[in-house]
Parts: C-alpha cells; structure tokens; sequence
C-alpha cells in the first residue's frame, strides 16, 4: 500500500500547475520546478519533479502507468 503523502492534494495540484505557468520564464524545466519547490516549501525538487512526471503520464503525454482515479489521487 502507498504511503500517505506530507502534502495535501491541493498543493501538490498547484505545484504542478505552477511549473507548467512559470516554466517559459526559465532556461530548463529543472529551474522552473526547483523555483516552485522553494516558493511553496515543497522538500526537494526530486519530490516535485515526480509530480510533474506523474501528472504527464495520467493526461496521456508521457508513457506510463496511470493512476487508478487519478482525480482522487495525487498529481
């Protein structure tokens, strides 16, 4: 069974919002998420990337394995 995450779902939707927001004002991807991570107190950048990723793969974007109920899940 997953472990329940420190960050509560509404942050983790914004964070990945924001990312794809800010992402045109920097050089790479990575700047943009560790940007956000700061802003919102998100531990690592790794943490966020993961969302971001997860988030991609569940709208179909990327390849991998989608969530089950991705509304209800995180990002």
């Amino acid at each position: 069974m997953a472990r329940s995450s420190p960050y509560p779902l509404e942050l983790r939707r914004r964070a990945v919002r924001m990312v794809a927001e800010v992402r045109p004002d920097y050089d790479t991807e990575w700047t943009a998420m560790k940007a956000v991570a700061q802003k919102l107190g998100v531990g690592t950048t790794e943490t966020l990337r993961k969302w971001v990723r997860q988030d991609e793969i569940d709208a179909g974007a990327r390849p991998g394995r989608r969530r089950r109920n991705p509304r209800r899940s995180r990002p």
